[in-house]
């Protein structure tokens, strides 16, 4: 096994860290990292911006959900499905690109973008010895977010994420099992296996908090997932996305 391998089995999140900032060349390093993950078309639909107005990051902490480790960290980046630049190539070039920036195909390929790039970031940083924690909490309110930023037309916030030197350490939460998540030649369907699998997992699971908590958690995954998924939550996103011009046809 090598240190690449080794960095991403390695990975778990991080949600306290020293207050030791980066420094320009950590943060040039991360931001090239994730330039060079692939792009589709070479499009590259995605803009990256990093917070280092305090102000900023307490803002974004609370319409994030309170959470402390968004405004305490040592860099926060924010990465953004992008196709505003993508609008001025039209005008540069006098070529009618309305349609296609609005279609959701281009939606799906900034959105696809924007992980890539966002996942090359998150292996660079602890890559550097440096943790992480990706912050999907920015999306509850994207327009408090977007005026925060100043992020124009064709330009959504899609999650923010934190980097600094760790100051707790983490055990690794399990995940799903290889043979549930890799299927060979088409989906598997059965059922009943299906089912197993996701009943075994939660044995893992409930295991896995149980120990951590000192027995005061034995959550399941299926129960986590059900309780999270019957909530109703950020349920304005059609609308804001569509007011963005994005994902309209």
């Amino acid at each position: 096994m090598n240190q690449v391998i080794e960095t991403l089995l390695q990975h778990r999140s991080i949600r306290r860290f020293t207050d030791q900032s980066l420094d320009r060349e950590q943060v040039e390093t991360i931001v090239k990292s994730a330039q060079a993950a692939s792009t589709s078309s070479f499009i590259q639909a995605y803009s990256i911006i990093g917070v280092t107005d305090q102000e900023k990051k307490d803002k974004l902490a609370e319409l994030a959900g309170n959470q402390a480790y968004v405004a305490a960290n040592g860099h926060f980046f924010v990465f953004c499905a992008d196709l505003h630049r993508h609008k001025i190539v039209g005008d540069l070039e006098s070529a009618d690109v309305e349609d296609s920036i609005e279609s959701t195909e281009k939606f799906m390929v900034a959105l696809i973008d924007a992980a890539l790039a966002a996942q090359n970031s998150a292996i660079a940083a602890e890559s550097m010895g440096l943790g992480i924690c990706y912050i999907g909490g920015i999306r509850n309110d994207l327009e408090a977010v977007k005026e925060v930023l100043k992020t124009p037309e064709h330009v959504i916030p899609l999650f923010g994420m934190a980097v600094g030197y760790p100051d707790q350490e983490t055990d690794l939460k399990p995940r799903l099992p290889l043979e549930h998540i890799y299927m060979e030649n088409e989906y598997q369907q059965d059922q009943s296996l299906f089912k197993k699998q996701l009943q075994d997992y939660n044995k893992t699971t409930s295991e896995y908090y149980e120990e951590r908590t000192g027995g005061k958690r034995a959550d399941t995954w299926t129960g986590q997932m059900a309780k999270m998924l019957g909530r109703k939550s950020r349920l304005y996103m059609k609308e804001f996305v569509e007011n963005q011009k994005l994902n309209k046809k």
